[in-house]
């Protein structure tokens, strides 16, 4: 019985990584205006990235120290958001386009996810906590509910745009206003500007 609580505490644990408005719910936003294919196969990079960080953190939770890395990864950050900020305001999304490779839409998901302070910061802390505490059933509950988001956010997205034509420029103006506010806090932060 203990491990079905375990299991819900990391559904619980996991919806509270990928719900709240961040850098990757943009991505998977804008990507999924092109397809919903295409959503939810950037919501996988994201998955996979945070199985890469969840492993890295369960592996060395007893030892992991950032210390002065949170600025360079705030930095990198910032420059990964502002790219994005960049494409999103040039391109004009035509629902239901064919978009690129799906290894190449993964690879950007994974690429963003990796690099996003917002998940590595979750990861180091709640993530790093809850390892100690739940340990690997825990992980199983948490992407449970990350696997539910990427698929459950896009299609919603997706249906959403086949019913009004203007959502998907919308979503990538406002994709684009959260992305660079997320940058510029973060090369703020970066740079050492108390905030």
């Amino acid at each position: 019985m203990n491990e079905i609580y375990l299991a819900l505490a990391g559904a619980a644990l996991g919806f509270s990584l990928v719900i709240p408005p961040g850098p990757m719910n943009v991505l998977i936003a804008n990507r999924s205006m092109r397809s919903l294919r295409a959503g939810i196969t950037t919501g996988l990079g994201a998955m996979a990235a945070d199985g890469v960080l969840g492993t890295i953190v369960y592996a060395v939770h007893a030892t992991i120290q950032l210390g002065a890395w949170v600025r360079w990864i705030e930095g990198a950050g910032a420059l990964v958001l502002s790219g994005m900020v960049y494409r999103l305001l040039r391109e004009r999304p035509a629902a239901e386009s064919v978009p690129s490779s799906d290894v190449r839409v993964f690879t950007v998901g994974l690429i963003v996810g990796v690099t996003n302070p917002f998940q590595i910061i979750w990861w180091v802390t709640a993530g790093l906590a809850f390892a100690y505490v739940g340990g690997a059933v825990l992980f199983v509950g948490l992407f449970a509910a990350i696997g539910v988001w990427v698929v459950v956010f896009p299609a919603l997205l997706t249906v959403g745009a086949r019913t009004d034509p203007r959502i998907p420029r919308v979503v990538s103006i406002v994709s684009a206003v959260v992305l660079g506010g997320f940058a510029a806090y973060f090369a703020l932060v970066a740079v050492g500007v108390p905030l």
